[in-house]
């Protein structure tokens, strides 16, 4: 059996007496996409920075290549491309800059080459010297999608990865993403319907009150819920 990329087990969250996700059971291998729908504030936002390490759980544990995502060694950490709300770009730099800057902190082979590549990929070609401070926000969405991509990493977590993009930008992104896919990727995204996640073969998820709703057919497994676990990673 493939093991599991990115992992979510028994995994909760709360802020302060109010849990925004419990009990979340997920299981992502390579070559494998999944989506998780909800409305405005039902936890997407949440549980992808969980599962990306960038928040503690509150029980349960959440992990990437079989280790816990908030203590993943630098070397695991560069085969992981993360994109959220915040594009995580410098508005005073070039968008070469930008990629370039990102090339050298993940130790991107032909960096150069790579980033004039990824430029032209997302249609910015035009614009590699223009500073990001003056980029549309589907400009910089297209940018930091290219952030994510660029050392063409073994797990991506998007959160809605479609927002802001017109339709030439939203159909580029699809590509993007299933070129990940077919290269063994293990892809989790967020978004508001299931529309786009669903003509892209992933399995959808529903977060409803703070629990994963499980989809009647899935290209992810499910995880059994391992409530020893939430001592171990809480």
């Amino acid at each position: 059996m493939t093991a599991a990329l990115i992992e979510a087990r028994a995994l909760g969250k709360s802020f302060g007496p109010t849990p925004v996700l419990r009990e979340v059971n997920l299981s992502v291998e390579a070559g494998r996409g999944a989506a998780v729908i909800g409305a405005n504030g039902a936890g997407k936002s949440t549980l992808i920075r969980l599962l990306a390490g960038l928040s503690a759980p509150s029980a349960g544990g959440a992990l990437l290549f079989g280790e816990p995502a908030r203590a993943l060694a630098p070397p695991l950490r560069r085969r992981v491309g993360l994109l959220s709300h915040q594009s995580f770009l410098y508005p005073n730099l070039t968008a070469r800059e930008n990629l370039e800057f990102y090339a050298a902190l993940y130790g991107v082979d032909g960096a150069r080459a790579a980033v004039a590549q990824w430029l032209e990929r997302v249609a910015l070609g035009g614009a590699a010297d223009a500073r990001v401070r003056g980029f549309s926000r589907g400009m910089e969405q297209r940018l930091a999608l290219a952030r994510a991509l660029l050392a063409r990493p073994d797990v991506l977590m998007l959160d809605e990865p479609f927002a802001a993009l017109d339709a030439d930008g939203a159909a580029l992104a699809a590509a993007l993403l299933r070129e990940a896919i077919g290269r063994g990727c293990a892809v989790l995204a967020s978004a508001h319907s299931a529309g786009a996640m669903e003509e892209l073969g992933f399995a959808v998820f529903t977060l409803n009150r703070g629990k994963l709703v499980r989809p009647q057919a899935s290209a992810v497994r499910q995880s059994p819920p391992r409530p020893s676990l939430a001592r171990q990673f809480s």
